[in-house]
């Protein structure tokens, strides 16, 4: 039996972003961890030292505009995410070159394992779908961001 993760059990709807402006990577990352500090009990240093140092093993910038920056922590105990789109493309690194404009923080206890692959293989599977990645792209900064994630009635059924 292959259990599905859902979206909507690691994205809460006050963990989205929209046309968030930033001008480099760096930038992206510190935005991001003060953010994501916000809505978790994790401090903001200790968010960006840890997915800074992921950056270092090889960009998380997977390609078509999106990347899936992670990280995981000693003293932490839910997997958690946190959606970005971005006002305007940054070089991410990406694995195509081409900057990066979708973004999906994904942060999870270190004990996590099999649970954070199945988490990002989930993000990584929702943002693949160019359908659901075009409406993210196109829809106004008000529109429902968190039913375009994780509503499979969309093209997305797996």
């Amino acid at each position: 039996m292959v259990i599905v993760m859902d979206l909507g059990e690691i994205l809460g709807k006050d963990a989205i972003e929209t046309d968030l402006r930033v001008g480099s990577k760096k930038q992206l990352l510190q935005a991001l961890s003060e953010r994501a500090a916000e809505l978790t009990d994790l401090s903001a240093r200790e968010i960006f030292d840890t997915i800074l140092q992921r950056e270092k093993l090889g960009s998380t910038g997977v390609g078509n505009g999106i990347a899936i920056p992670h990280g995981k922590f000693d003293k932490f105990d839910r997997i958690f995410g946190l959606f970005a789109r971005l006002d305007a493309p940054i070089d991410f690194d990406a694995l195509d070159e081409k900057p990066v404009d979708i973004v999906f923080l994904l942060l999870a206890p270190e004990s996590a394992g099999a649970d954070h692959l199945k988490a990002l293989s989930r993000i990584a599977r929702v943002l693949r779908d160019p359908q659901r990645l075009a409406a993210l792209r196109a829809a106004p900064a008000d529109a429902d961001f968190y039913e375009l994630l994780v509503n499979d009635e969309q093209s997305d059924a797996a």
